[in-house]
Protein backbone atom coordinates (compact mmCIF):
# COMPACT_ATOMS: atom_id res chain seq x y z
CA UNK A 1 0.00 0.00 0.00
CA UNK A 2 1.70 3.38 -0.69
CA UNK A 3 1.84 5.97 2.28
CA UNK A 4 -0.84 7.93 3.01
CA UNK A 5 0.79 11.01 4.00
CA UNK A 6 4.05 12.54 4.89
CA UNK A 7 3.17 12.40 8.29
CA UNK A 8 1.51 8.92 8.35
CA UNK A 9 -2.06 10.24 9.06
CA UNK A 10 -5.15 9.51 6.86
CA UNK A 11 -7.54 12.46 7.98
CA UNK A 12 -7.03 15.24 9.30
CA UNK A 13 -9.97 16.73 12.22
CA UNK A 14 -10.63 19.87 12.98
CA UNK A 15 -12.88 21.70 15.74
CA UNK A 16 -14.23 18.57 17.68
CA UNK A 17 -11.62 16.39 15.60
CA UNK A 18 -13.81 15.31 13.07
CA UNK A 19 -11.66 13.18 10.74
CA UNK A 20 -11.90 10.26 8.54
CA UNK A 21 -12.34 7.88 11.64
CA UNK A 22 -15.49 9.98 12.82
CA UNK A 23 -17.35 10.65 9.99
CA UNK A 24 -19.91 7.19 10.17
CA UNK A 25 -22.61 8.34 7.62
CA UNK A 26 -20.38 10.64 5.72
CA UNK A 27 -17.47 8.52 3.77
CA UNK A 28 -19.10 6.02 1.19
CA UNK A 29 -17.77 3.34 -1.52
CA UNK A 30 -16.90 5.81 -4.29
CA UNK A 31 -17.94 3.14 -6.93
CA UNK A 32 -21.35 3.58 -5.42
CA UNK A 33 -21.93 6.44 -7.30
CA UNK A 34 -23.10 9.97 -5.94
CA UNK A 35 -25.34 10.39 -3.05
CA UNK A 36 -29.20 10.12 -3.36
CA UNK A 37 -30.31 13.16 -3.34
CA UNK A 38 -26.89 15.00 -4.57
CA UNK A 39 -27.20 18.28 -5.87
CA UNK A 40 -23.32 18.30 -7.46
CA UNK A 41 -20.06 16.88 -6.68
CA UNK A 42 -16.20 17.74 -6.65
CA UNK A 43 -14.05 15.55 -7.63
CA UNK A 44 -10.66 16.75 -6.60
CA UNK A 45 -6.84 14.96 -7.05
CA UNK A 46 -3.47 17.21 -6.55
CA UNK A 47 0.21 16.26 -6.97
CA UNK A 48 0.41 13.99 -9.79
CA UNK A 49 4.42 13.28 -10.39
CA UNK A 50 3.92 9.76 -12.35
CA UNK A 51 2.63 8.68 -15.32
CA UNK A 52 2.57 5.47 -14.39
CA UNK A 53 1.09 3.37 -11.91
CA UNK A 54 2.96 2.05 -9.35
CA UNK A 55 2.15 -1.52 -7.63
CA UNK A 56 -1.00 -1.45 -8.74
CA UNK A 57 -1.93 2.40 -7.53
CA UNK A 58 -2.08 5.58 -9.68
CA UNK A 59 -1.01 7.18 -12.75
CA UNK A 60 -2.95 8.58 -15.47
CA UNK A 61 -4.60 5.75 -16.80
CA UNK A 62 -6.51 5.04 -13.46
CA UNK A 63 -7.31 8.68 -12.93
CA UNK A 64 -8.97 8.76 -16.26
CA UNK A 65 -11.34 5.98 -15.61
CA UNK A 66 -12.35 7.30 -12.04
CA UNK A 67 -13.01 10.88 -14.15
CA UNK A 68 -14.86 9.56 -16.86
CA UNK A 69 -16.92 7.34 -14.49
CA UNK A 70 -17.58 10.17 -12.15
CA UNK A 71 -18.66 12.18 -15.52
CA UNK A 72 -20.81 9.57 -16.52
CA UNK A 73 -23.04 9.50 -13.62
CA UNK A 74 -24.88 12.86 -15.16
CA UNK A 75 -24.72 14.54 -11.84
CA UNK A 76 -23.75 17.99 -12.15
CA UNK A 77 -19.81 17.97 -11.70
CA UNK A 78 -16.52 19.76 -11.27
CA UNK A 79 -13.41 18.06 -12.11
CA UNK A 80 -10.59 19.95 -9.66
CA UNK A 81 -6.72 19.83 -9.91
CA UNK A 82 -4.77 21.14 -6.88
CA UNK A 83 -1.42 21.44 -8.60
CA UNK A 84 2.45 19.92 -9.44
CA UNK A 85 2.30 17.18 -12.38
CA UNK A 86 4.72 19.24 -15.34
CA UNK A 87 7.63 17.94 -13.20
CA UNK A 88 9.25 15.93 -11.55
CA UNK A 89 9.05 12.51 -13.19
CA UNK A 90 11.48 10.57 -15.52
CA UNK A 91 10.24 11.49 -18.60
CA UNK A 92 9.86 15.31 -17.47
CA UNK A 93 14.09 15.29 -17.57
CA UNK A 94 14.00 15.11 -21.25
CA UNK A 95 10.57 17.28 -22.41
CA UNK A 96 10.50 19.34 -19.22
CA UNK A 97 6.89 18.34 -19.24
CA UNK A 98 5.52 17.83 -22.17
CA UNK A 99 3.90 14.51 -21.78
CA UNK A 100 2.44 15.49 -18.93
CA UNK A 101 0.28 18.03 -20.18
CA UNK A 102 -0.96 15.81 -23.21
CA UNK A 103 -2.20 13.42 -20.22
CA UNK A 104 -3.73 15.96 -18.27
CA UNK A 105 -5.09 17.33 -21.65
CA UNK A 106 -6.69 13.36 -21.90
CA UNK A 107 -8.39 13.81 -18.55
CA UNK A 108 -9.38 17.48 -19.23
CA UNK A 109 -9.65 19.04 -15.25
CA UNK A 110 -12.21 21.78 -15.11
CA UNK A 111 -9.94 23.71 -13.11
CA UNK A 112 -6.52 23.79 -12.50
CA UNK A 113 -4.09 25.54 -10.13
CA UNK A 114 -0.61 25.43 -10.84
CA UNK A 115 1.81 24.12 -8.44
CA UNK A 116 5.50 25.42 -7.34
CA UNK A 117 6.71 22.26 -9.55
CA UNK A 118 4.93 23.89 -12.62
CA UNK A 119 8.29 26.29 -13.13
CA UNK A 120 10.97 24.10 -12.57
CA UNK A 121 11.81 24.39 -15.90
CA UNK A 122 11.61 28.23 -15.87
CA UNK A 123 9.81 30.89 -17.25
CA UNK A 124 9.56 30.08 -20.99
CA UNK A 125 9.06 26.70 -20.68
CA UNK A 126 6.07 27.34 -18.19
CA UNK A 127 4.19 29.47 -20.62
CA UNK A 128 4.92 27.13 -23.83
CA UNK A 129 3.31 24.02 -21.63
CA UNK A 130 0.33 26.37 -20.30
CA UNK A 131 -0.12 27.38 -24.03
CA UNK A 132 -0.56 23.76 -24.75
CA UNK A 133 -3.07 23.46 -21.89
CA UNK A 134 -6.50 22.12 -23.29
CA UNK A 135 -8.20 22.89 -19.42
CA UNK A 136 -8.76 26.37 -17.92
CA UNK A 137 -5.39 27.55 -15.15
CA UNK A 138 -6.29 29.47 -12.01
CA UNK A 139 -4.09 31.55 -9.88
CA UNK A 140 -5.76 34.94 -8.58
CA UNK A 141 -2.38 35.58 -6.61
CA UNK A 142 -0.23 35.38 -10.03
CA UNK A 143 0.85 38.29 -11.91
CA UNK A 144 3.46 39.49 -14.37
CA UNK A 145 6.42 41.55 -13.52
CA UNK A 146 4.79 44.74 -13.90
CA UNK A 147 1.82 43.54 -11.86
CA UNK A 148 -0.43 43.02 -15.25
CA UNK A 149 -2.74 39.92 -14.93
CA UNK A 150 -0.65 36.70 -16.39
CA UNK A 151 -2.05 35.57 -20.10
CA UNK A 152 -3.37 32.71 -20.03
CA UNK A 153 -4.53 32.52 -16.36
CA UNK A 154 -7.72 33.59 -14.49
CA UNK A 155 -8.02 35.17 -10.70
CA UNK A 156 -12.03 33.08 -10.47
CA UNK A 157 -14.70 31.17 -12.53
CA UNK A 158 -18.53 31.44 -11.23
CA UNK A 159 -20.07 28.31 -12.52
CA UNK A 160 -23.97 26.75 -11.56
CA UNK A 161 -23.75 23.34 -10.75
CA UNK A 162 -27.57 21.80 -10.20
CA UNK A 163 -29.04 25.30 -9.63
CA UNK A 164 -26.08 26.59 -6.98
CA UNK A 165 -23.65 29.12 -7.81
CA UNK A 166 -20.85 28.35 -7.10
CA UNK A 167 -17.97 31.02 -7.02
CA UNK A 168 -14.23 29.56 -7.30
CA UNK A 169 -10.82 31.16 -6.99
CA UNK A 170 -7.19 29.93 -7.47
CA UNK A 171 -4.37 29.87 -5.49
CA UNK A 172 -0.85 28.88 -6.45
CA UNK A 173 1.80 28.78 -3.42
CA UNK A 174 3.10 31.94 -2.67
CA UNK A 175 6.75 30.84 -2.03
CA UNK A 176 6.80 29.32 -5.21
CA UNK A 177 10.12 31.83 -5.98
CA UNK A 178 11.88 29.99 -3.23
CA UNK A 179 11.28 26.49 -4.04
CA UNK A 180 11.56 26.82 -7.87
CA UNK A 181 12.12 29.01 -10.93
CA UNK A 182 8.77 30.87 -12.23
CA UNK A 183 11.47 33.73 -13.57
CA UNK A 184 9.91 37.30 -13.13
CA UNK A 185 6.51 36.33 -12.38
CA UNK A 186 5.17 37.20 -8.81
CA UNK A 187 3.24 35.39 -6.14
CA UNK A 188 0.91 37.61 -4.20
CA UNK A 189 0.27 36.33 -0.45
CA UNK A 190 -2.28 34.06 -0.64
CA UNK A 191 -4.44 34.71 2.11
CA UNK A 192 -4.81 38.39 1.58
CA UNK A 193 -5.73 38.13 -2.23
CA UNK A 194 -8.15 35.29 -0.94
CA UNK A 195 -10.12 37.64 1.44
CA UNK A 196 -10.30 39.83 -1.53
CA UNK A 197 -11.53 37.09 -4.15
CA UNK A 198 -13.80 35.27 -1.70
CA UNK A 199 -15.78 38.94 -0.54
CA UNK A 200 -15.80 40.17 -4.39
CA UNK A 201 -17.81 36.93 -5.20
CA UNK A 202 -20.01 36.80 -2.31
CA UNK A 203 -21.52 40.42 -3.32
CA UNK A 204 -21.37 38.91 -6.99
CA UNK A 205 -24.40 36.58 -5.20
CA UNK A 206 -22.78 33.22 -5.18
CA UNK A 207 -24.22 30.73 -2.62
CA UNK A 208 -20.88 29.49 -2.29
CA UNK A 209 -16.88 29.95 -2.42
CA UNK A 210 -14.87 27.33 -3.34
CA UNK A 211 -10.85 27.80 -3.24
CA UNK A 212 -8.50 25.28 -4.93
CA UNK A 213 -4.74 26.07 -3.74
CA UNK A 214 -1.56 24.80 -3.77
CA UNK A 215 -0.44 25.97 -0.34
CA UNK A 216 1.30 25.16 2.94
CA UNK A 217 -0.71 23.21 5.69
CA UNK A 218 -0.56 26.60 8.05
CA UNK A 219 -2.30 28.63 5.28
CA UNK A 220 -5.18 25.99 4.78
CA UNK A 221 -5.71 25.82 8.53
CA UNK A 222 -6.13 29.24 8.72
CA UNK A 223 -8.64 29.79 5.83
CA UNK A 224 -10.64 27.28 7.28
CA UNK A 225 -10.39 28.78 10.60
CA UNK A 226 -11.51 32.36 9.72
CA UNK A 227 -14.04 30.26 7.19
CA UNK A 228 -12.76 32.53 4.50
CA UNK A 229 -14.44 29.77 2.05
CA UNK A 230 -16.94 27.06 2.11
CA UNK A 231 -14.85 24.44 0.10
CA UNK A 232 -11.20 24.54 0.15
CA UNK A 233 -9.40 21.93 -1.96
CA UNK A 234 -5.64 21.54 -2.27
CA UNK A 235 -2.12 20.63 -3.18
CA UNK A 236 0.86 20.57 -1.74
CA UNK A 237 1.44 18.47 1.39
CA UNK A 238 0.50 15.08 0.05
CA UNK A 239 -2.12 14.27 2.57
CA UNK A 240 -5.22 11.93 2.28
CA UNK A 241 -7.05 14.27 4.13
CA UNK A 242 -10.60 15.37 4.91
CA UNK A 243 -11.64 17.92 7.60
CA UNK A 244 -15.24 18.77 7.83
CA UNK A 245 -16.88 20.83 11.13
CA UNK A 246 -20.24 21.40 10.20
CA UNK A 247 -19.22 24.87 8.40
CA UNK A 248 -16.00 24.68 6.81
CA UNK A 249 -14.98 21.58 4.00
CA UNK A 250 -10.95 20.60 3.38
CA UNK A 251 -9.81 18.41 1.28
CA UNK A 252 -6.33 16.89 -0.17
CA UNK A 253 -5.81 13.97 -2.25
CA UNK A 254 -2.95 12.29 -1.27
CA UNK A 255 -0.62 12.39 -4.77
CA UNK A 256 -0.14 10.34 -8.12
CA UNK A 257 -3.62 9.70 -8.44
CA UNK A 258 -3.21 7.10 -5.72
CA UNK A 259 -6.78 7.70 -3.64
CA UNK A 260 -9.03 10.41 -6.02
CA UNK A 261 -11.43 12.14 -3.52
CA UNK A 262 -15.31 12.75 -4.63
CA UNK A 263 -17.25 15.33 -2.54
CA UNK A 264 -21.14 14.71 -3.13
CA UNK A 265 -23.15 18.16 -1.75
CA UNK A 266 -26.75 17.55 -0.96
CA UNK A 267 -27.63 21.42 -1.07
CA UNK A 268 -31.15 22.89 -0.06
CA UNK A 269 -31.80 26.58 -1.45
CA UNK A 270 -34.78 28.62 -0.05
CA UNK A 271 -35.80 32.14 -0.79
CA UNK A 272 -36.38 34.52 2.28
CA UNK A 273 -37.03 38.00 2.66
CA UNK A 274 -35.86 38.62 -1.08
CA UNK A 275 -32.49 36.37 0.05
CA UNK A 276 -31.40 33.03 -1.12
CA UNK A 277 -30.95 31.27 1.70
CA UNK A 278 -28.45 28.14 1.04
CA UNK A 279 -27.85 25.03 3.39
CA UNK A 280 -25.18 21.76 2.54
CA UNK A 281 -23.91 18.93 3.77
CA UNK A 282 -21.48 16.81 1.68
CA UNK A 283 -20.51 13.43 1.75
CA UNK A 284 -17.40 11.82 0.62
CA UNK A 285 -16.00 9.13 -1.47
CA UNK A 286 -12.34 7.89 -1.66
CA UNK A 287 -11.32 5.99 -4.92
CA UNK A 288 -8.57 3.42 -3.85
CA UNK A 289 -6.90 2.88 -7.53
CA UNK A 290 -5.70 -0.10 -6.56
CA UNK A 291 -8.99 -1.23 -7.74
CA UNK A 292 -9.82 0.74 -10.44
CA UNK A 293 -9.56 -0.61 -14.30
CA UNK A 294 -7.45 1.55 -15.93
CA UNK A 295 -8.37 3.21 -19.19
CA UNK A 296 -7.46 1.53 -22.33
CA UNK A 297 -6.99 4.96 -24.55
CA UNK A 298 -4.86 6.43 -21.72
CA UNK A 299 -2.84 2.90 -20.95
CA UNK A 300 -1.70 3.37 -24.64
CA UNK A 301 -0.58 6.35 -24.86
CA UNK A 302 0.92 6.02 -21.54
CA UNK A 303 2.82 2.94 -23.21
CA UNK A 304 3.92 4.85 -26.20
CA UNK A 305 5.99 7.42 -23.56
CA UNK A 306 7.16 4.41 -21.73
CA UNK A 307 8.82 2.90 -24.75
CA UNK A 308 10.62 6.22 -25.82
CA UNK A 309 11.79 6.05 -21.88
CA UNK A 310 13.34 2.58 -21.93
CA UNK A 311 15.39 2.89 -25.17
CA UNK A 312 17.12 6.07 -22.80
CA UNK A 313 17.08 4.59 -19.29
CA UNK A 314 17.07 0.89 -19.32
CA UNK A 315 20.89 0.57 -19.11
CA UNK A 316 22.61 -0.78 -16.75
CA UNK A 317 25.44 1.86 -14.94
CA UNK A 318 26.57 -0.80 -12.00
CA UNK A 319 25.52 -2.44 -8.92
CA UNK A 320 25.56 -1.17 -5.32
CA UNK A 321 27.57 -3.27 -2.55
CA UNK A 322 25.92 -1.04 0.36
CA UNK A 323 22.31 -0.36 0.69
CA UNK A 324 21.00 3.03 -0.46
CA UNK A 325 18.24 4.73 1.30
CA UNK A 326 16.61 7.72 -0.48
CA UNK A 327 13.46 7.78 1.40
CA UNK A 328 12.14 11.23 2.48
CA UNK A 329 12.33 10.79 6.05
CA UNK A 330 16.33 9.65 5.79
CA UNK A 331 17.63 12.01 2.87
CA UNK A 332 15.53 15.19 4.57
CA UNK A 333 16.76 14.30 7.79
CA UNK A 334 20.17 12.65 8.37
CA UNK A 335 23.25 11.98 5.93
CA UNK A 336 22.37 9.47 3.52
CA UNK A 337 24.85 7.25 2.00
CA UNK A 338 23.51 7.92 -1.69
CA UNK A 339 23.20 11.94 -1.08
CA UNK A 340 26.90 11.06 -0.14
CA UNK A 341 27.35 9.45 -3.72
CA UNK A 342 25.70 12.38 -5.40
CA UNK A 343 27.64 15.16 -3.32
CA UNK A 344 30.67 12.46 -4.50
CA UNK A 345 29.92 12.95 -7.84
CA UNK A 346 29.03 16.37 -8.14
CA UNK A 347 32.15 17.60 -6.15
CA UNK A 348 34.80 15.39 -8.70
CA UNK A 349 33.01 16.94 -11.61
CA UNK A 350 33.55 20.34 -11.11
CA UNK A 351 36.65 19.66 -9.17
CA UNK A 352 35.59 21.24 -6.35
CA UNK A 353 36.91 21.29 -2.58
CA UNK A 354 33.48 20.74 -0.95
CA UNK A 355 30.24 20.14 -2.66
CA UNK A 356 26.48 20.60 -0.76
CA UNK A 357 23.23 19.60 -2.16
CA UNK A 358 19.48 19.98 -0.32
CA UNK A 359 17.88 16.84 0.33
CA UNK A 360 15.16 17.78 -0.95
CA UNK A 361 16.17 17.18 -4.71
CA UNK A 362 16.57 13.29 -4.00
CA UNK A 363 13.20 12.55 -4.75
CA UNK A 364 13.27 8.73 -5.40
CA UNK A 365 11.72 7.66 -1.80
CA UNK A 366 12.55 3.90 -1.83
CA UNK A 367 15.82 1.72 -0.73
CA UNK A 368 18.46 0.05 -2.98
CA UNK A 369 18.98 -3.33 -1.38
CA UNK A 370 23.34 -4.73 -1.76
CA UNK A 371 23.78 -6.06 -5.15
CA UNK A 372 20.63 -4.07 -6.66
CA UNK A 373 21.95 -3.21 -10.38
CA UNK A 374 21.60 0.08 -10.50
CA UNK A 375 19.85 1.72 -14.00
CA UNK A 376 19.87 5.20 -15.71
CA UNK A 377 16.31 5.12 -14.79
CA UNK A 378 17.14 5.01 -10.98
CA UNK A 379 19.29 8.05 -11.34
CA UNK A 380 16.82 10.24 -12.64
CA UNK A 381 13.89 8.76 -10.30
CA UNK A 382 16.01 10.08 -7.60
CA UNK A 383 16.96 13.10 -9.44
CA UNK A 384 14.58 14.55 -11.87
CA UNK A 385 14.18 18.57 -11.67
CA UNK A 386 16.74 18.50 -14.46
CA UNK A 387 19.09 20.67 -11.87
CA UNK A 388 22.53 21.54 -13.55
CA UNK A 389 26.18 21.48 -11.43
CA UNK A 390 27.15 25.31 -10.59
CA UNK A 391 30.68 26.10 -9.00
CA UNK A 392 30.89 28.83 -6.38
CA UNK A 393 34.04 30.38 -4.60
CA UNK A 394 32.69 31.25 -1.06
CA UNK A 395 34.16 31.71 2.06
CA UNK A 396 34.23 29.54 5.32
CA UNK A 397 31.71 31.76 7.07
CA UNK A 398 29.38 31.73 4.08
CA UNK A 399 30.17 27.82 3.79
CA UNK A 400 29.07 27.24 7.26
CA UNK A 401 25.81 30.01 7.25
CA UNK A 402 25.18 27.92 4.01
CA UNK A 403 25.31 24.83 6.49
CA UNK A 404 23.12 26.05 9.20
CA UNK A 405 20.59 27.10 6.98
CA UNK A 406 20.26 23.34 6.03
CA UNK A 407 19.82 22.46 9.47
CA UNK A 408 17.83 25.07 10.61
CA UNK A 409 14.11 23.10 10.45
CA UNK A 410 15.36 19.74 11.69
CA UNK A 411 11.79 19.04 12.90
CA UNK A 412 9.88 19.93 9.84
CA UNK A 413 12.22 17.45 7.60
CA UNK A 414 12.87 20.25 5.24
CA UNK A 415 14.31 20.18 2.08
CA UNK A 416 17.08 21.89 2.82
CA UNK A 417 18.82 19.13 4.67
CA UNK A 418 21.97 19.10 3.36
CA UNK A 419 24.10 16.34 1.68
CA UNK A 420 28.12 16.85 1.58
CA UNK A 421 31.28 15.88 0.35
CA UNK A 422 34.64 17.46 1.53
CA UNK A 423 33.75 18.55 4.88
CA UNK A 424 32.67 16.95 8.55
CA UNK A 425 30.21 18.66 10.28
CA UNK A 426 29.11 18.04 13.94
CA UNK A 427 25.63 19.67 14.90
CA UNK A 428 23.84 20.12 17.67
CA UNK A 429 20.10 19.49 17.35
CA UNK A 430 19.06 21.17 20.29
CA UNK A 431 20.78 24.48 19.83
CA UNK A 432 19.24 27.89 18.55
CA UNK A 433 18.61 27.95 14.62
CA UNK A 434 21.87 30.35 13.48
CA UNK A 435 23.90 28.38 15.96
CA UNK A 436 24.04 24.69 15.77
CA UNK A 437 27.19 23.65 13.86
CA UNK A 438 29.45 22.94 16.19
CA UNK A 439 32.12 21.82 14.26
CA UNK A 440 33.27 22.35 10.55
CA UNK A 441 36.43 20.24 9.39
CA UNK A 442 37.97 19.72 6.01
CA UNK A 443 40.47 16.57 6.04
CA UNK A 444 39.94 16.77 9.99
CA UNK A 445 41.49 20.53 9.90
CA UNK A 446 38.59 23.15 11.30
CA UNK A 447 37.54 25.27 8.11
CA UNK A 448 38.88 29.05 8.33
CA UNK A 449 36.12 31.31 8.59
CA UNK A 450 38.19 33.78 6.29
CA UNK A 451 39.38 30.76 3.79
CA UNK A 452 38.21 30.23 0.36
CA UNK A 453 36.88 27.38 -0.92
CA UNK A 454 35.47 26.26 -4.21
CA UNK A 455 32.03 24.66 -3.63
CA UNK A 456 29.82 23.19 -5.87
CA UNK A 457 26.08 22.66 -5.85
CA UNK A 458 23.03 22.62 -8.16
CA UNK A 459 21.25 25.77 -10.08
CA UNK A 460 18.32 25.73 -7.77
CA UNK A 461 20.43 25.92 -5.20
CA UNK A 462 22.44 28.67 -6.65
CA UNK A 463 19.35 30.89 -7.31
CA UNK A 464 18.27 31.18 -3.79
CA UNK A 465 16.35 27.93 -3.54
CA UNK A 466 15.60 26.44 -0.04
CA UNK A 467 16.77 29.83 1.61
CA UNK A 468 20.33 29.19 0.28
CA UNK A 469 20.90 32.61 -0.73
CA UNK A 470 24.31 32.94 0.60
CA UNK A 471 25.87 31.01 -2.03
CA UNK A 472 25.54 33.92 -4.26
CA UNK A 473 27.40 35.88 -2.03
CA UNK A 474 30.81 34.15 -3.29
CA UNK A 475 32.28 34.37 -7.06
CA UNK A 476 30.68 32.19 -9.64
CA UNK A 477 32.90 30.00 -11.08
CA UNK A 478 30.49 27.33 -13.12
CA UNK A 479 27.21 29.04 -13.94
CA UNK A 480 23.77 27.29 -13.89
CA UNK A 481 23.39 27.39 -18.18
CA UNK A 482 26.98 26.43 -17.85
CA UNK A 483 27.02 22.96 -15.23
CA UNK A 484 26.04 19.85 -16.39
CA UNK A 485 22.90 18.10 -16.08
CA UNK A 486 23.37 16.87 -12.37
CA UNK A 487 21.53 13.40 -13.21
CA UNK A 488 24.11 12.86 -15.94
CA UNK A 489 27.04 13.81 -13.32
CA UNK A 490 25.84 11.05 -10.89
CA UNK A 491 25.56 8.50 -13.70
CA UNK A 492 28.67 8.76 -14.98
CA UNK A 493 30.26 8.93 -11.72
CA UNK A 494 28.78 5.21 -10.58
CA UNK A 495 29.22 4.02 -14.59
CA UNK A 496 33.01 4.97 -14.10
CA UNK A 497 33.63 3.63 -10.69
CA UNK A 498 31.77 0.04 -11.72
CA UNK A 499 28.84 0.81 -9.45
CA UNK A 500 28.78 1.95 -5.60
CA UNK A 501 30.92 1.15 -2.71
CA UNK A 502 30.99 2.11 1.03
CA UNK A 503 32.68 5.95 1.36
CA UNK A 504 36.50 5.89 1.95
CA UNK A 505 35.42 7.84 4.90
CA UNK A 506 32.47 5.52 6.50
CA UNK A 507 29.65 7.48 6.28
CA UNK A 508 30.71 9.89 8.65
CA UNK A 509 30.14 13.37 7.58
CA UNK A 510 27.34 14.71 9.25
CA UNK A 511 27.35 13.59 12.87
CA UNK A 512 24.43 14.90 15.59
CA UNK A 513 26.44 15.36 19.09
Amino acid sequence: MPKLTRRETLGVGLGAGLSLGFMPGLVRAAEAGPAPGTTFTLLHVNDIYRMSDVKGWGGFPKLAAVVKAERAHGTPMMFTHGGDTFSPSLMSSFDKGEHIVTLTNMVRPDFFVPGNHEFDFGEAVFFTRLAACKFPVYAANMRQADGTAVPGIRDNEIVELGGVRLGFVGLALDTTPDVSQPGSLKFLPSLDVLREQAAALRKQGVDMVVCVAHAQRSLDDQIIRERIVDVLLTGHIHDLAIRWDGAALHVESNEDGNYVTAIDFIVKVREQNGRRQVTWTPSFRIYDTIDVVPDPEVTAVVAGFEKQLSKALDVDLGPTKVELDSRTIIVRTREALIGDVIADALARSTRADVAIINGGSIRGDTRYPPGTMLTRRDILTELPFGNTSVLVRISGATLKAALENGFSRLNDAGGRFPQVSGIEVEVDASAPVGSRVVSLKRNGVPVDPQATLAVASNNFMLAGGDSYDMLRDGTVLIGATDGLLLANVVMDYIAAAGGVAEPADGGKRIIFT
